[in-house]
């Protein structure tokens, strides 16, 4: 496999784990001259100057997180460089998918802005294939016409997650994790955007009673939804709680978790100095298989 490895700046701490993997090349943007890739007034600056020598396989690799609205930015104009050079064929990893909870239209006069980025990607800038992972929008019905790549976590979560905890209990924090993992979990009904509320189930409290559990969710906000989960598994009679979380999309949120669970694990998807899931198997994983 010869691929070449071009991160925006949200990625670039994922790119140094790829430095030196076989058949990999990373090209890192430059910096203006003030040494920095954000102007005074908040905007990105462009620059990718081993464009010219680039041929065959690109991958940009993009976190949209934690500048999920400058990143877009970023990664449009790092599109626009190679483009204009002629460089094919071009693909996207995002670590983590920006606007990928906006997934469909609610009610008149919204738009699934997931979907739309995609489109762009494609159409405008004749991205060949997109590789997401643990997208939210991976259910969505739209995601079948597009030539998108679900990246799970899953697995490497949980094997990470069992060399410390051997006897955990698995568990799904929501529907849409049971449904990835086939997990047993509790299913949640949300209210608005803050407001969320989980059932009660006869049977999944006799699964917990007595167990440490550890609890499956793909991201991380505010961190509500997890805490009110784990103490319904301990109303259940759950004797310990571990947290398994792929994007820790907010630092408040990350907080709350490592102040109510016993240990967290955390991919690096995004970029968090509390991150200790390394995801880079993952990205090689996907792009080797093309």
């Amino acid at each position: 496999m010869k691929c070449t490895i071009i991160p925006t700046q949200s990625a670039m701490h994922l790119a140094r784990e790829l430095e030196g993997e076989r058949g990999i090349t990373v090209y890192y943007p430059y910096p203006n001259r003030e040494g920095g890739y954000v102007f005074p007034d908040g905007e990105r600056y462009i620059k990718l100057q081993e464009a010219d020598m680039i041929e065959g396989r690109v991958v940009v690799l993009h976190s949209g997180q934690p500048d999920p609205n400058g990143g877009i930015v970023e990664l449009e104009a790092l599109l626009a460089i190679l483009r204009e050079h002629d460089v094919a064929p071009i693909e996207v990893f995002f670590t983590y998918f920006p606007y990928g909870m906006q997934d469909k239209s609610f009610s008149e006069g919204e738009i699934g802005v997931a979907e739309s980025l995609v489109q762009k990607l494609i159409k405008y800038y004749k991205v060949e294939k997109v590789y997401a992972l643990e997208p939210h929008f991976a259910e969505q019905k739209w995601v079948s016409r597009y030539p998108l790549v679900d990246v799970s976590t899953h697995e490497l979560m949980i094997k990470e997650a069992k060399r410390e905890h051997s006897k955990v209990m698995l568990v799904a924090a929501d529907s849409s994790s049971k449904r990835r993992t086939g997990l047993p979990g509790l299913e949640k009904t949300r209210t608005d955007s803050y407001t969320v509320a989980h059932q009660d189930d006869a049977e999944f409290a006799k699964l917990v009673q007595g167990k440490v559990i550890g609890v499956i969710d793909d991201i991380v906000e505010t961190g509500g939804t997890m805490v009110r989960f784990k103490e319904k598994c301990y109303d259940a009679g759950a004797t310990g709680a571990i947290a398994l979380i792929t994007h820790g999309v907010l630092p408040e949120g990350i907080n709350r978790l490592n102040s109510n669970y016993q240990e967290l694990f955390l991919s690096n998807s995004i970029n968090r100095p509390e991150a200790n899931v390394d995801i880079t198997p993952l990205i090689l994983e996907a792009i080797k298989k093309g």
